[in-house]
């Protein structure tokens, strides 16, 4: 008896994944809940286990194949023969070369090949229906021309007038035949896909604008140093700034509450509750987990879970929960050596702080001179929802924080 391997459920929004790499051939053996297939989404890489024990009969989905949520992967058999389910997939082969293309949307027939485009995705779907556009005034960059949320969302944000002529990018000028030996043209992976797309998406959508501010780093710097080796002792974790920083954050909110919001059609949504998103710079591109609830958190708390995050990123072992919900954007360029950047908003977040390298400099202190080791912070925000004024009060609450951490003790 055949067991089926289908695309699980990939958590809110997300409706379908692109195939990273199969761990099994056709004739392995495989041992049930053992890791079969890897799965990019938009946000994170998913492995899916194996139903059942037994034999991997047919692999459906190639690597590299964009599948949808339900979508058949493959086809374990029972026991531990291979010969068998490579005589049964030769039957449907010769009745039709497309039988696997057909095999993988399980609720629809599919078109072939030479076909009519798929049909929208569900969540492409819905967006259509709400904004009153067919699918046929959207061009579609799924497989077979499926038309995707991002298409729906890029033609709504440039206007249909102009988005049949924008859609064809612009021809790459050739190489040389030397320098063309020294290129090499790589895909880009399903991640790096999304974030250029968001990021896009948040410059035409945002009517993004950035404040600056410095602030002095000497009073946290020697609270730090004061504590902690007692703090590490006691908590197993390290005292680093992204914990002042983070407290700090979640108290500004609380009183500017727009820095916080979201729109969403007409309405404004304003959360209240603090669900602080870390940047995290890893080799497969940038990764945004979110640290829940901060606003209830101590700072070891919070640092505890940043640490958790930060591993798991790396690791390429994130999960749906850990990238979801989040309500507002901490990005430390400061790690990298960054002075100074405007940071781009984390969509549809209104606000993003960016942190960067601490360097000693002179500023005036009480009419004198003298050398603090100073940060320039960067607020971007939508101007939509934020202000002038609020934007630059919430930035000033958060380097009067910091100036002077005695505020967080005693909630002020």
């Amino acid at each position: 008896m055949a067991t089926e391997i289908r695309v699980p459920t990939l958590g809110e929004s997300v409706s379908e994944a692109t195939i990273g790499k199969w761990f099994k051939k056709v004739g392995d053996a495989i041992a049930a809940d053992e890791p079969l297939v890897e799965l990019e989404t938009d946000k994170v890489t998913v492995e899916v286990p194996a139903p059942a024990a037994g034999t991997l009969g047919e692999i459906v989905a190639k690597e590299g194949d964009t599948v949808d949520v339900g979508a058949l992967l493959g086809m374990i058999e029972a026991g531990g023969a291979a010969a068998a389910p490579a005589a049964k997939k030769e039957e449907p082969k010769a009745a039709t070369a497309e039988a696997p293309k057909q095999s993988a949307p399980a609720a629809t027939p599919a078109p072939s090949a030479s076909g009519p485009a798929m049909a929208p995705a569900p969540s492409a779907a819905k967006l259509l229906a709400e904004s009153g556009v067919s699918a046929g005034q959207v061009e579609g960059s799924g497989k077979r021309g499926q038309v995707l949320k991002g298409d729906v969302l890029e033609a709504l944000s440039k206007g249909f007038a102009t988005q049949p002529a924008e859609a064809p990018k612009a021809a790459r000028a050739p190489s040389t035949a030397t320098d063309e030996a020294r290129e090499e043209r790589v895909k880009m992976t399903r991640l790096r896909q999304t974030i250029a797309r968001r990021l896009k998406d948040a410059q035409n959508t945002a009517a993004m604008l950035t404040t600056f501010n410095e602030v002095d780093m000497q009073p946290v710097m020697e609270l730090r140093n004061r504590y902690k080796d007692l703090f590490e002792k006691k908590h197993g974790v390290k005292l680093g700034f992204m914990g002042f920083f983070t407290k700090a954050v979640t108290h500004a909110l609380k009183e500017i509450p727009a820095v916080n919001a979201e729109i969403d059609g007409n309405d404004i949504i304003y959360k209240n509750y603090c669900n602080i998103a870390v940047a995290v710079g890893t080799d497969k591109g940038l990764v945004v987990p979110v640290v829940r609830n901060a606003d209830e958190m101590s700072i070891a708390q919070i640092e505890k879970e940043i640490g958790r995050l930060g591993k798991a990123a790396r690791d390429g072992q994130l999960s749906m929960a850990d990238m979801q919900g989040g309500t507002f954007t901490i990005s430390n360029g400061g790690v990298y050596g960054s002075l100074m950047s405007t940071p781009i908003l984390n969509a549809p977040q209104s606000g993003i702080l960016g942190m960067h390298k601490i360097q000693e400099r002179p500023v005036v202190v009480g009419g004198q001179i003298v050398i603090r080791p100073m940060m320039y912070l960067a607020l971007s925000y939508d101007h939509r929802i934020v202000d002038g004024k609020e934007a630059v009060t919430f930035l000033v609450r958060v380097k009067e924080t910091l100036e002077d951490p005695e505020r967080l003790v005693l909630d002020l």
